[in-house]
């Protein structure tokens, strides 16, 4: 496809709120992912071959099969034969984190690792004086720390003898905006992309019309208008008064988990069966590093985990989608990541705690003045402090996770809860022969870390 070609495609763009959009990418295909799910749903009905299939298409089109099939009898699973690619810009972490909460989801999200949010647009729920000046606070010590910072780290970690120094340097940015991102507010915007089959798109929407948060809703609803254009023939499902009405009161009750009982780590394996771990012991012996459990290990049960978690980190434990994990609701009450006030000099620790008191004094006269719920409260609390975590997993789901993230590469908050979680795997089912392939030096400052960026070349 030529350059010009490309500048003339017409992409579906619906405005959000505070120049924030959704857009509906459009890929310039002859066969776009309508005619595509048409084809295969013809496919599975006829011995006649794709070719005679693409002769219907060329004469009769896609829009009147996917509306009566598709979306009027209820096939669900032609839904699944068409992909499209939706993108969100300028909206809150929490909208992100509510989009990205399904088993199927495919996309990726702003870094707060590789991006300075230093200039990013605050969500703002309230609007007014007093909302505006405790997100402003938060602003001004992600950028007043910054260098300062830095500076420490350079002299904690120095550049060893034939390490890259523009890499180097990359690292060290990499970490100062790791520690930093604790007290970048939920509602710090950002921009993200979904990738995902016609009906997965038309599942979450039904839950996401009925979110807590009414930015959520409000996104939702943008997107659905913006893909009935974009795929007029797969969108616009008849609703049903009783399961719209379950889904809105599940969503209002019990989408969002909080549960101030969780301390340490606790973890439940009863629903695991040994003696079927047992017979696949030479599987769980042998397995070599960096392979995956065969996905057959899951007739063997499940495990459970319950754990303190940060909710930057949360950001990036919610990626698995194998494992099963409740939207935990960020508040004050578990308290701040320690981590996030140890990695600072001494000066910059002493501001940080005066400021998490008075800016956790500031929101709390904010929420009592002006009724604040819960769920909105969320977008002035930092993402440094904790949430309650659920995950329940079939071995091959928790081992994956347990190995990726308990690597040198890995925000240390997320990297200490998945060596605890690996911890009780082991002392569990070690007599079974399960071994675990953990970095050997975790702790360990990698200037590798400054080649993970995606940039673009000269």
């Amino acid at each position: 496809m030529t350059h010009e070609a490309i500048r003339n495609l017409k992409h579906i763009t619906r405005p959000l709120p505070h120049n924030g959009k959704v857009v509906i990418l459009n890929t310039g295909a002859i066969i776009g992912p309508e005619a595509e799910a048409m084809i295969q749903a013809l496919h599975s009905r006829s011995a006649e071959g794709v070719y005679s299939h693409l002769e219907i298409l060329a004469e009769k089109g896609s829009e009147k099969f996917m509306s009566s099939f598709y979306v009027g009898y209820g096939h669900k699973s032609i839904g699944d034969c068409g992909t499209g690619t939706v993108f969100v810009e300028g909206v809150s972490m929490l909208v992100a984190k509510a989009i990205q909460d399904w088993p199927l989801y495919s996309g990726q999200e702003s870094s707060t690792r590789y991006i300075d949010f230093s200039s990013q647009r605050f969500a703002d729920p309230v609007g007014n004086e007093k909302s505006v000046k405790i997100l402003e606070q938060w602003r001004a010590f992600y950028v007043h720390a910054q260098e300062e910072l830095k500076e420490d780290l350079r002299k904690r970690f120095p550049r060893q003898g034939g390490e890259d120094k523009k890499n180097y340097e990359k690292a060290i940015a990499a970490r100062a905006f790791d520690i930093l991102r604790g007290f970048l507010p939920a509602g710090a915007t950002t921009n993200f992309a979904w990738h995902s089959n016609l009906r997965q798109m038309a599942d979450k929407l039904m839950l996401l019309r009925y979110h807590p948060l009414p930015e959520v809703r409000i996104i939702a609803e943008t997107m659905e208008d913006a893909l009935l254009e974009a795929y007029p023939s797969s969108f616009g499902h008849k609703r049903y008064p009783e399961t719209e009405e379950y889904n809105r009161m599940f969503m209002e009750e019990e989408y969002l988990f909080h549960d101030e009982m969780i301390g340490g780590m606790q973890f439940h394996a009863e629903g695991v069966d040994i003696m079927k771990l047992r017979r696949l012991r030479k599987w769980l012996e042998i397995r070599p590093v960096k392979t995956e459990l065969p996905k057959q290990f899951a007739v063997c049960g499940t495990v459970e985990f319950r754990f303190l978690l940060d909710f930057g980190s949360f950001r990036d434990i919610q990626r698995h989608r194998a494992v099963c994990q409740r939207m935990p609701l960020l508040t004050f009450e578990l308290g701040f990541e320690p981590w996030y006030l140890e990695e600072l000099p001494d000066v910059l620790r002493r501001e940080a705690k005066i400021l998490l008191e008075a800016q956790k004094d500031c929101v709390r006269k904010l929420q009592v003045a002006i009724n604040l719920s819960a769920n909105e409260l969320q977008y002035y609390v930092p993402m440094g402090y904790r949430t309650s975590n659920e995950v329940v997993g079939n071995l091959s789901a928790i081992i994956y996770l347990i190995e990726l993230r308990s690597t040198r590469f890995v925000h240390p908050t997320l990297r200490n809860r998945a060596i605890e979680m690996a911890s009780y795997m082991e002392r569990q089912f070690g007599s079974t022969g399960l071994k675990l392939h953990l970095d050997p030096e975790p702790g360990r400052f990698d200037v590798k870390r400054g080649e993970h960026d995606i940039v673009l070349k000269n």
